[in-house]
């Protein structure tokens, strides 16, 4: 009787160290990224994509969007510390409300959007703050970057030398391993 009262405790114990095992292994969240002391975390990437506020560039199928999103934000993150050390004007309240409103607009009811801010973990205020940084990134590159005769693919040549200087002088730690 004792040794079958124990056996049962032990199966009982094995069943409880596989069930917490099997919890403990479960990733809710993970740092993906820390540029110039900011954290990017996996939620953010998800978000980001889901909420269509930042894109990946397409791609083959299967490849790596949250790697590509990824590199989305970092340089996006580089940018805006720039942006922050030039203060360029505060954006309009209704520029706001409108980016604001064509994010919103990409879902087909108030509950789909509601759903993906649950997930994200992000409220509605967090998003508006995200519109206002970009519409503060963008009229710094419009202001920074001129191309003559308005020449789009020298103007992103431009960009694009001047965030790959961002990333040389700022620190930026990329944890992300493609699974």
């Amino acid at each position: 009787m004792k040794n079958a009262g124990l056996r049962a405790q032990g199966l009982g114990l094995i069943v409880a160290l596989v069930l917490v095992s099997s919890v403990a292994a479960e990733t809710i969240d993970r740092v993906l990224a820390v540029v110039a002391g900011q954290l990017i975390m996996l939620s953010d990437v998800n978000a980001a994509r889901e909420l269509g506020i930042v894109t990946s560039t397409p791609g083959a199928p299967g490849a790596d969007q949250t790697g590509a999103v990824l590199a989305r934000l970092i340089d996006r993150e580089l940018m805006l510390v720039e942006v922050d050390r030039y203060a360029p004007p505060e954006p309009e309240t209704a520029d706001i409300d409108r980016d604001f409103a064509a994010v919103r607009g990409r879902f087909p009811s108030e509950k789909a959007f509601a759903d993906v801010l649950a997930r994200s973990g992000f409220d509605a205020a967090h998003v508006r703050e995200i519109v206002r940084q970009n519409l503060r990134l963008r009229a710094y590159l419009e202001q920074r970057f001129t191309a003559p005769d308005g020449d789009q693919q020298r103007r992103q040549m431009l960009i694009d030398d001047w965030v790959a200087s961002l990333r040389r002088r700022t620190p930026v730690v990329n944890l992300y391993r493609r699974p």
